[in-house]
């Protein structure tokens, strides 16, 4: 199985339209369409679709590693509202550790305008992910 296809399973993140698109060690790169599904009632993307965005990205940075990785902190910073077009989630991992890891997240829209910043921090479980050879 590779990364791309078990984090597949990551329904909620699927149902938002999020699609990986490119990961690495350490590293992933997500986009989302916005549709009218992802829009409060002010017109604009919820910050919840930007939130799971971020956090998927993150996921999978973690996660690249092989070992089961999951959040217990995560916090993120909204700077622009966005209504159509794709967004896209850069996630690098800062900290990488036996137990600990740490990812810096940037969102940004189709003219790589900073929409927002996502930090987050995963617990590694002492379970190994069978993933084929990024």
């Amino acid at each position: 199985m590779t990364i791309e296809e078990y984090f597949k399973a990551d329904k909620f993140a699927d149902n938002a339209g999020v699609e990986l698109i490119e990961v690495g060690a350490g590293y992933a790169k997500a986009r989302m369409k916005i549709t009218a599904g992802h829009l409060n009632a002010g017109g604009v993307c919820q910050g919840g679709a930007i939130f799971t965005l971020a956090d998927f990205a993150f996921a999978v940075a973690c996660n690249s590693h092989r070992q089961l990785t999951f959040s217990i902190n995560s916090s993120i910073n909204i700077f622009r509202s966005e209504s159509e077009g794709y967004l896209y989630a850069e996630a690098r991992e800062v900290f990488d550790h036996k137990k600990l890891s740490n990812c810096e997240v940037q969102v940004k829209n189709e003219s790589g305008e900073l929409v927002a910043t996502f930090n987050g921090t995963g617990f590694r479980k002492p379970i190994e992910l069978l993933f084929d050879d990024m």
